[in-house]
């Protein structure tokens, strides 16, 4: 058996989930080496042994994939964590997250038709300069930056391709070893929060000091429905691709529309309610309930939502799911850990007539799709959006009805 230390020269065969290249030893066991791709031929070092799989660390590309490129952004190159995927040919990544997420859906949403269940796979563009709002690490002299690949230390030497044009430019020293949250809005201003540890004995662990602009962000939509504005602070959740809400309101829009029993709809997740208008439009005018804890999303009434029957519920959704309305449609767009077995099954006691359900985790969205098996729903479209180009990271978005 291949121990740790061991040098060994493989073969990858196809991407895991997370980044990593996988290939097989000649024990038998998987190895996942991070910065290899389908068609490498590889030198790595082996860095964990366990009894069925194994993780390896890069040395050396004897023969690169037809895949391969230079890679295409100077911190990823320089090892930071940013763009995990810069160096495959960009045509090629769509593919490669296809073949992501249909093994997710094989081997952990308990989906029969995982093989034959279409994927409707789109690239937002830009691929490059998409990113509207970064958090940087601060290191020892004050400069910020990305931090290197699963590590706390702070790359200022080189920049990332991510941020949009203006985003970086001339940022100020901050206090060595703080967070730094930038934004470039709609309307084309630039904020700048600084997000310092609280000395001891104060009543907040972290305090948030606007550097540049007012911190408050004003945020547009263009879908079918027409036009929507939302403000709210810059270290509230938004999507981060230039594109992405734009796309994930026309997606909403097209695929809940319909005629539903019920007049009230639910936007579970909801944040600042960015999907409301297009959940109201989908469903010919229901009244929408939407639920978030945050209180930097719900603690203010939104220009968008003015003449639409909204309620907006200041609480956690596996608490306060239970005694809402039965809707007719459910939009959930749950953080990067899923929904959960638990806030699944309570959803679909509530027996919607069709969801919506966004995922930001191929791993996590295929075992939120078995839970909804388990509550009687199957699949029936799935669509993959690319709003995070040149790394590992993609959306996945499925309609779901009973069976």
């Amino acid at each position: 058996m291949v121990t740790e230390a061991q040098h060994v020269t493989v073969t990858v065969a196809r991407m895991a989930h997370g980044g990593e290249g996988i290939a097989q030893l000649d024990d038998g066991r998987v190895v996942f080496i991070a910065g290899t791709i389908p068609g490498d031929t590889v030198e790595a070092r082996i860095t964990k042994s366990k009894k069925r799989w194994a993780r390896a660390e890069l040395v050396e590309v004897r023969t690169p994939s037809e895949m391969r490129v230079a890679h295409t952004c100077p911190a990823a190159a320089a090892g930071a964590g940013c763009c995990d995927f810069s160096h495959i040919a960009p045509e090629a990544q769509l593919g490669l997250k296809t073949e992501i997420l249909r093994g997710q859906m094989r081997a952990l949403a308990q989906t029969a038709n995982a093989e034959e269940l279409p994927i409707e796979a789109v690239s937002l563009p830009p691929s490059t300069h998409w990113r509207t709002r970064v958090r940087l690490g601060v290191d020892d002299h004050g400069r910020a930056g990305v931090r290197k690949a699963r590590s706390a230390e702070v790359v200022t030497s080189a920049t990332c391709t991510q941020p949009v044009v203006g985003l970086m430019d001339s940022l100020p020293s901050f206090s060595p070893g703080s967070e730094v949250v930038a934004v470039m809005d709609s309307t084309g201003a630039r904020h700048i929060v600084q997000t310092t540890r609280a000395m001891r004995g104060k009543r907040v662990e972290y305090i948030d000091t606007v550097v540049e602009g007012s911190g408050e962000v004003t945020q547009r939509i263009e879908a079918g429905y027409g036009s929507s504005t939302f403000q709210f602070p810059a270290t509230a959740f938004w999507q981060a691709h230039t594109a992405a809400p734009n796309a994930y309101a026309r997606v909403i829009e097209q695929w809940g529309k319909g005629t539903y029993k019920s007049d009230v709809a639910w936007d579970l997740y909801g944040g600042v309610g960015a999907f409301v208008p297009a959940i109201h439009a989908a469903t010919g005018g229901a009244s929408v309930i939407s639920v978030d804890y945050s209180p930097a999303a719900t603690s203010r009434t939104q220009p968008a939502l003015d003449g639409i029957d909204v309620r907006v519920v200041a609480e956690r959704v596996e608490r306060g799911v239970d005694k809402l309305e039965a809707p007719g449609l459910v939009v959930l767009d749950p953080p990067r850990t899923g929904a959960g077995a638990q806030v699944v099954a309570a959803i679909a006691a509530k027996a919607p007539e069709r969801v919506i359900h966004i995922g930001c985790d191929p791993a996590t969205f295929a075992r939120d799709v078995a839970a909804w098996r388990e509550g009687g729903y199957e699949v029936k479209r799935l669509g993959l959006i690319d709003a995070f180009p040149n790394t590992h990271h993609f959306e996945t978005i499925a309609v779901l009805e009973p069976r």
